[in-house]
């Protein structure tokens, strides 16, 4: 049988002092505790560096529920006192005992209730790039609602019954949080660290949003991870570039790290996928639900004074809005241990969002983990992993989890619960392969190694025709398509691909649009099945992306960018294919149809990182087309 350790509730004075608790420190302790302490006290228990479930923990009528207010150190709503976040606490009964354990916390601005997601309300796309766009209809109001005393059950039946108190609280603006929605700014990853600065005793908790009786977190060791999904994955890394005392580990799952990266892409107007004409200030009101009373404040303060005023959706280019709200803009106060998760075909909040982040830490010296999978939006590492990392940066278990390999990749048709370990991402043994297009490309030019292409090839802005349809189609005057050979082995591409694109345009501004397939392209199919990678850019943006210079019609222009980090195996007998495109009716503005791109080939070229590098290119496509 494994070995098992219990820690009784007379470590409490360890725990009480912040200190890692090590298993030889446990086991130590043990043996020194009076006869009979371990049969009578309750503790956690750990097996195999996790921390199991435990029945005294696992007894839901034994549970103390908590519900309060956490003081933070902002005034958002404009009224004069410090804004008070609603938070709740579910905690095992043995803490009323006086066992302290560490804390698994969530918050979200999600938990009260979302507005429509009828495209009637987001920005109307139909108009071309570079122009203002129509009117933005406005959404109706989140109806109000008491959300107490427990805010959300999530992770509570996981971590609780294993020995930890789980929080929740509401984000500014949100439910019975005080305050305003920022959309990222700077409040959003204070308040957070409120809730920890309480759980450490530096914070005031209160039993109501307006009194002065304070409660306080004398059953929490101080210790905290964080977790969260897509904008509540968002938070925890948020958190954690304050640099918080006690904020010892989070689980990011899907974050939006970077709001311009989340709606702009090298400097073009876009949607996140599925959203069509989603921007900042509609995600503002898609989650306003706090105090009606302050609503028309906070609507003429935040979402009209700053969101609307700063996000500037004629040119698409970074500014001083979007980069207070980019956290690529504020990791060095990142010490929290971090297990990425993304899905590798998320178009939604793109990979970019967490591997970006995931490479800085890295190079940091922060402990970091990432586990990818080949899935879209959400989607965590397995419990295992989980279990694993919070007892390891909470508990002070000594489980080895920062020996485990820095990179866990769901293969293609494997299950979730099966990833491969990797020793990085990207692996270590891909290089860039430098491929070049040749002439061809309306039906299927070349994708070639060896020397650059040559010649010049124009095609037709048609919004009427999505990706997929021009990937499919053997002949199209709406897009350019260059493809290798077919590949005579699997090719395992590892890392991030990038483009270089000489280009003119008949229009001083356009959509420019860039897919990395694998075809043949088989319609009704998991569109992943064929779907290598995307991107976008704004011409006008080649040289920065503060900055946009218009197009001269007919004048040709040199552009690079980076697509999606991605870990994908191709398989043999396929094609890997290379197609420009202009508007994508998915996610670019919907230009009016008839500007003509033309490409010159000698100046446009792809680098795609391929495990084994060009040596096994060559073999895989025959050395060439």
């Amino acid at each position: 049988m494994a070995a098992s350790i219990h820690t009784p509730s007379f470590l409490g004075s360890l725990l009480a002092g912040r200190r890692s608790i090590t298993r030889s420190a446990l086991l130590v302790a043990l043996l020194v505790a009076p006869a009979g302490a371990a049969a009578q006290e309750v503790g956690p228990v750990f097996e195999n560096g996790q921390a199991q479930v435990v029945p005294a923990f696992a007894d839901t009528s034994r549970w103390i529920r908590e519900d309060l207010w956490v003081e933070t150190e902002f005034d958002t709503d404009g009224d004069g006192r410090l804004d008070r976040v609603h938070t709740s606490v579910v905690r095992p009964g043995p803490t009323a005992e006086g066992l302290q354990v560490p804390v698994v916390y969530a918050s979200s601005p999600y938990y009260s209730g979302t507005g429509t997601t009828d495209l009637q309300y987001f920005w109307n796309v139909r108009h071309d790039p570079g122009t203002p766009p129509p009117t933005r209809n406005a959404m109706p109001q989140i109806a109000p609602r008491e959300n107490r005393p427990t805010i959300s059950n999530a992770e509570v039946g996981t971590w609780v019954p294993r020995g930890f108190a789980v929080v929740h609280s509401e984000a500014p603006g949100t439910g019975m949080s005080q305050g305003c929605v920022s959309m990222g700014g700077s409040w959003e990853a204070l308040a957070p660290k409120a809730v920890i600065d309480w759980l450490n005793g530096r914070a005031r908790g209160f039993t109501t949003p307006d009194g002065d009786e304070t409660v306080v977190a004398d059953w929490s060791t101080g210790k905290v991870g964080m977790t969260g999904t897509s904008f509540n994955g968002t938070i925890p890394v948020a958190a954690a570039t304050t640099g918080v005392e006690g904020l010892e580990a989070i689980i990011p799952i899907a974050p939006n790290t970077s709001y311009y990266r989340y709606y702009r892409s090298n400097g073009l107007v876009r949607s996140p996928g599925g959203y069509l004409g989603e921007d900042v200030d509609v995600l503002y009101d898609f989650v306003n639900s706090g105090d009606p009373a302050r609503r028309p404040y906070c609507d003429e303060q935040w979402r009209d004074g700053q969101l609307v005023a700063g996000h500037d959706r004629v040119t698409g280019d970074y500014n001083d809005f979007w980069a207070g709200r980019d956290l690529w803009n504020e990791l060095d106060g990142i010490r929290a241990a971090t297990l990425f998760a993304h899905g590798l075909n998320d178009w939604n909040v793109m990979p970019e969002h967490s591997l970006h982040i995931y490479e800085v830490l890295k190079e940091r010296g922060v402990p970091t983990q990432v586990y990818l999978h080949q899935g879209g939006h959400g989607g965590g590492p397995t419990l295992e992993m989980r279990n694993r990392w919070f007892t390891r940066y909470l508990y002070g278990v000594e489980n080895g989890v920062e020996n485990d390999a820095r990179a866990w990749v769901v293969r293609e048709g494997d299950g979730r619960d099966q990833p491969t370990p990797y020793d990085d991402f990207p692996n270590p043994g891909a290089s860039d392969v430098r491929l070049h297009p040749q002439m061809g490309g309306s039906a299927r030019g070349g994708l070639a190694l060896g020397g650059s292409g040559s010649g010049r090839e124009s095609f037709t802005d048609d919004v009427s025709f999505d990706g997929a349809a021009l990937a499919g189609a053997p002949e199209s005057a709406h897009r350019l398509l260059y493809v290798t050979d077919p590949l005579t082995e699997a090719v395992h591409i590892s890392g991030t691909p990038t483009v270089r694109l000489r280009v003119a345009s008949s229009a001083a501004a356009a959509n420019l649009s860039v897919w990395l397939v694998s075809l043949p392209w088989v319609e009704g199919n998991d569109p992943n099945a064929n779907l290598i990678n995307r991107g976008w850019a704004d011409p006008q943006n080649r040289n920065d992306l503060w900055s946009s210079a218009p197009l001269a019609p007919g004048e040709f222009v040199d552009l690079e960018f980076a697509l999606q980090p991605d870990d994908q195996i191709v398989p043999a007998g396929q094609r890997i294919g290379l197609m420009v495109f202009s508007s994508d009716p998915e996610f670019t503005l919907w230009a009016t149809p008839g500007t003509e791109l033309t490409l010159d080939l000698a100046g446009t070229s792809l680098d795609l990182p391929v495990v084994g590098g060009e040596d096994m290119l060559g073999r895989a496509i025959g050395g060439g087309n």
